[in-house]
Formats: C-alpha cells, structure tokens, sequence
C-alpha cells in the first residue's frame, strides 16, 4: 500500500491534517516508515512540516531550546551541547543520527529512546501547539498525543553535575539493555544537594528512579554513600524483556550500572 505524504509550511496546518483517521507525523522517519515497511497497517498517511523553528537550536543565558526536527548528529556537534554529545551519540549509528530527531526521541518504545532518558534527567519541558509541558507529564501520556512536538527546553547542565550511560552488548551502536542519565548537585564539601535520575528499559518508557534520588539527598558520592541508592534503584520499576535482554536480567544490572554511573 502506497503512502500519502503531506507537507505543510505550519506546525499548526500539520496539526490540522493529524486529525485525520491513519495520519503520523513523519520527523526523521526512523520510527513510523519502519513501522509502514514492517506492515503496520494503521499508517495510511504521513504529515510533515518544514516550519524553520523546528530545525533550530537556540541557546542563550544557560537554557538551550531545540527543535523537534534536530538531528542528533546535530545535537552531538554543537558547539554548546557538548555535555549532551555523549546521549545523541547513543543513538544509532551514523546513519540513524543524521536521521532520527529530537521530537521522535521521545516517542520511541524501549528499549529504544535513549537521548529522552538524557531529557528527563535535565527536567526538560516539551513545546507543543498546546504549550510547554513536563517531560515527565508528557512521556506519561504521549501515548494518547496526537500534537506534534515542536521544540524541547532545558537549562544547560554543568560539566560535572551531568552525567550519562548506556550499556550494550554490542558496540559501538547495540539496543540498549539499559541506560541511565543523572543531574547532580553536590555541596561544597562534596554532599548531594539535589539528584534526578533517569532510566532507560526500566520500564515501557523513561522513567525517574525516585527511591534512588532520595536516598542520595545529603550522602557523598562514595561507595558507602551511594549504597542506600543502589539498594533502592529498583523501586518502581517495571524492566522489559526483549530479544537483548530479560526483566530480570536489567533488574540485577542496574544497581551495578548506576553505581558505576555515580563514581564515574
């Protein structure tokens, strides 16, 4: 079955056309044209925009906004994005860099959708027609979300206090087992002030290790510090299991991962 493509000037004229029964939004395309070759047959329609802010990265007084049509290819060689290189480069490989983008990221099911885990670590705000919304609100109910996303916005995270890991069986651009993204504070004297830490495959999407954060408020990053949080890293979570790896498999990895992501 052939596929329809429309292409609109507007973010807002491609939101009209979505309303439409078998339309997706075609970004990168990394995502639903696999899906339409592999059969899927609920995608009768493919809407695009080519509205400029979508391929823009603007940064300025320390927060960055993206649009959802940058690259990750683009993500990893700017100039002042450099504390997220190490993300957009866990994406694929060279070919599926220069394709998928920021906005589909965040559609994508484990153990797919590594750059988002990054995202929801920074605490992120994604902007659609509707306004800004948490990303942690938005993955929860991306599901049900016919918008199209038009940017992504998030404060610069300091070299240090940024931190990133995915682990693979196959290198340098193997599905993820699992990956793991952490925005840390520490005090003078070395003590966690703030944590947010993020997973990949963990669940159906990312999701916030919350037991984890907590238990790493007022401890220094040693390895007797960081116990409590290792112990608690599992705590809601629901792993996948897939043709990389089992449920339990990522369960009883992760605390290794994650203390190897704190003393790094």
């Amino acid at each position: 079955m052939a596929l329809a493509l429309q292409t609109f000037a507007t973010v807002k004229d491609a939101n009209a056309a979505l309303k439409a029964q078998g339309t997706r939004y075609l970004g990168g395309g990394t995502l639903v044209v696999r899906a339409a070759n592999e059969g899927d047959v609920s995608v009768s329609g493919l809407i695009r925009s080519t509205e400029p802010s979508l391929s823009t990265i603007a940064v300025a007084g320390g927060k960055a906004r993206v649009g959802a049509s940058v690259t990750m290819a683009a993500i990893a060689g700017h100039p002042e994005l450099g504390t997220l290189a190490k993300a957009a480069r866990a994406v694929g490989g060279p070919a599926i860099r220069n394709m998928a983008t920021v906005g589909g990221n965040l559609f994508a099911p484990a153990p797919y959708g590594d750059f988002a885990v990054a995202l929801l670590a920074l605490d992120a705000t994604v902007g659609t027609d509707g306004g800004e919304t948490p990303i942690e609100t938005f993955l929860a109910n991306r599901d049900g979300s016919r918008a199209v996303v038009i940017s992504v916005s998030f404060t610069l995270p300091k070299a240090d206090s940024f931190r990133f890991l995915k682990v693979s069986r196959v290198k340098p651009k193997g599905v993820s087992v699992l990956s793991i993204a952490g925005a840390l504070e520490l005090s003078s004297d070395g003590t966690v002030t703030s944590a947010r830490i993020a997973l990949g495959c963990m669940a159906d999407r990312p999701m916030r290790a919350r037991a984890a954060e907590k238990a790493l408020i007022g401890r220094k990053l040693t390895a007797d510090g960081i116990a409590p949080a290792l112990a608690a890293a599992g705590d809601g979570t629901s792993p996948i299991t897939d043709p990389i790896a089992s449920a339990w498999y990522r369960a009883e990895v992760l605390p290794v991962h994650l203390g190897r992501l704190l003393l790094a």
